[in-house]
């Protein structure tokens, strides 16, 4: 009678203490979420991977006056938000979605819908801090107080400002039918 291998399961590993070991554990597992968090908010990929580095950059070299390292993602979230405002100001004209030709993978395959093309055109005629609130709420799945935490507002704000912009995006994809 063969006996079965079972193959134990590494033992968990301790968070790294030096800033090289954190910062790339952290973008292993969050940088593909926050790409598309930037994607959505500049909508053009190559800025959007601009802005997810330079976040991570950033991040790594305050890492040593970092008090709180637990909320190292709180911070980089932030900073994404914050470097796609700054992009979308640099841009000498309004966004315009532009039509991509699919790349044949699942994923791309979905997002190519024509309803979502409309939902996130529509997104971006919001104003910054609404768009912003509705893609941390929805579409990154955080709670009130994450999202006051990375737009560095109230919990109040967040829910005054994800409400208005529903009622708005509600009114501009009728108007568009």
């Amino acid at each position: 009678m063969e006996t079965e291998t079972v193959f134990d399961e590494p033992p968990p590993r301790e968070p790294p203490t030096d800033a090289t070991g954190a910062v790339t554990e952290l973008y292993r597992g969050h940088a593909l979420g926050l790409m598309r968090l930037a994607l959505i908010m500049v909508g053009d990929r190559g800025t959007a991977e601009d802005v997810v580095q330079d976040a991570f950059a950033g991040l790594y070299r305050r890492w040593p006056r970092l008090r709180d390292r637990d909320s190292a993602l709180t911070y980089v979230r932030s900073a994404v938000l914050n470097g796609s405002r700054t992009a979308l100001r640099r841009r000498r004209r309004p966004f315009r979605a532009v039509h991509q030709p699919p790349v044949w993978s699942a994923e791309s395959e979905a997002m190519v819908g024509e309803d979502r093309r409309e939902v996130v055109a529509a997104m971006h005629r919001l104003p910054t801090r609404q768009r912003e609130a509705l893609v941390l709420r929805y579409f990154c799945d955080l709670t009130e107080e994450e999202i006051a935490d990375a737009m560095r507002v109230s919990r109040g704000t967040v829910k005054s400002t994800t409400s208005r912009a529903l009622a708005s995006l509600g009114r501009i994809l009728e108007g568009e039918k």
